[in-house]
């Protein structure tokens, strides 16, 4: 499994440059000018992992799969969003659809490129965007609630749950806070996902800054990592400039300009990790001489649902996992050497997977 990630923010903050870095491909129209992204651009892009390219060397598998995640370009928001200024319904839209925000700021001073309120201020950018997805979100928690008013007074189990919950995260947002901060019940999880509220997806802020400040960051974008803390939100450093031309580099020549500017990887590679762990995904390995591929679950995941991110009939028909964790298979040099040093266990239906496993699923047709 994959998940999209909405790149969203204040238009000419780095958005559209940054998704191209992303896809290495120039789908998004990067211009110095407002609503140049018209329709919202949607990538796949590869997770980097080198512990897959290991186990490949290893098994000397043919092909070498990674996961992928889906990033969405999505045009910059304005003040009013909510009510429609700009192109926001639209866009507001298409955030619904996104599991997680990546919400880029702009923490770099350049007079050649225009910002849309006439200062740099990343901190104010932030609450100009969340206020607008509270505003949107509380139009839409009002109109459903008045909706679904004949089906609680008869009695509906399920409306009567939606009510709670809507009046739960309406009294949230209220407050001027995202609704991500209402404490949901495990039994209510299902429910409180279908109000897809925008305010409740997972945050993680992307300072954009100058290409001199990539390896150290700068004090706009040190505010807002005080600002993540407080709302115990995710951020990370990255210069989208410097992202787009490593993306048209090959592997040797990303290595030598990335030492130069004095940075150890891509941005980017912190971006994907950090939207990982925002959305509490982890990978395990399937290895063999075809391929060695790398599939994405959620921490937690047991081993027939696990098995069910490959095949429906894996997880069906489930029996055993055969399964080595990454450190041994390395460690053996192989799932041979891993078998005869006892490094291999039989786990069952109750078995959660864990990062970097090394499965063989077995299963009944």
């Amino acid at each position: 499994m994959g998940f999209r990630m909405g790149i969203v923010g204040l238009p000419n903050v780095g958005k559209s440059t940054l998704f191209n870095a992303l896809t290495k491909t120039a789908a998004a129209q990067a211009a110095n000018f407002p609503f140049c992204t018209i329709e919202p651009n949607v990538g796949e892009v590869a997770v980097p992992d080198a512990r897959l390219d290991t186990l490949a060397s290893i098994a000397k598998s043919q092909s070498i799969i990674p996961t992928r995640m889906t990033f969405v370009d999505i045009a910059g928001l304005v003040k009013g969003a909510s009510k429609g200024e700009g192109l926001g319904n639209q866009f507001l839209a298409n955030i619904r659809e996104t599991d997680a925000i990546a919400h880029v700021l702009r923490c770099f001073e350049d007079d050649d490129v225009t910002h849309v309120d006439g200062r740099v201020d990343p901190v104010s950018d932030a609450e100009t965007i969340e206020t607008e997805l509270i505003i949107a979100d509380m139009e839409s928690l009002e109109k459903r609630l008045q909706n679904i008013v004949r089906k609680v007074r008869g009695g509906d189990k399920e409306a009567v749950q939606q009510e709670r919950l809507m009046k739960a995260a309406l009294e949230m947002l209220e407050q001027g806070k995202p609704a991500r901060l209402v404490e949901v019940d495990a039994e209510d999880l299902k429910q409180w996902k279908m109000l897809q509220l925008l305010t409740s997806k997972p945050v993680l802020y992307v300072c954009n800054v100058d290409e001199d400040e990539a390896a150290t960051g700068n004090a706009l974008s040190e505010a807002v990592a005080r600002m993540a803390a407080e709302q115990g939100n995710a951020h990370v450093v990255i210069s989208a400039k410097i992202e787009e031309e490593i993306s048209q580099l090959d592997a040797e020549e990303a290595e030598m300009f990335l030492s130069e500017l004095g940075l150890e990887e891509a941005g980017l590679d912190r971006l994907i990790r950090a939207g990982y762990e925002l959305l509490h995904l982890e990978t395990y390995f399937t290895v063999g001489p075809k391929e060695a591929r790398a599939w994405t679950i959620r921490k937690g995941t047991l081993a027939p649902q696990a098995a069910g991110v490959i095949h429906g009939d894996f997880e069906k028909g489930f029996i055993r996992a055969e399964t080595i964790a990454y450190e041994d298979f390395v460690a053996n040099k192989g799932e041979a050497g891993a078998k005869e040093a006892g490094k291999m266990r039989a786990e069952g239906k109750t078995y959660t997977v864990k990062d970097g496993d090394v499965l063989h699923f077995l299963f009944n047709t």
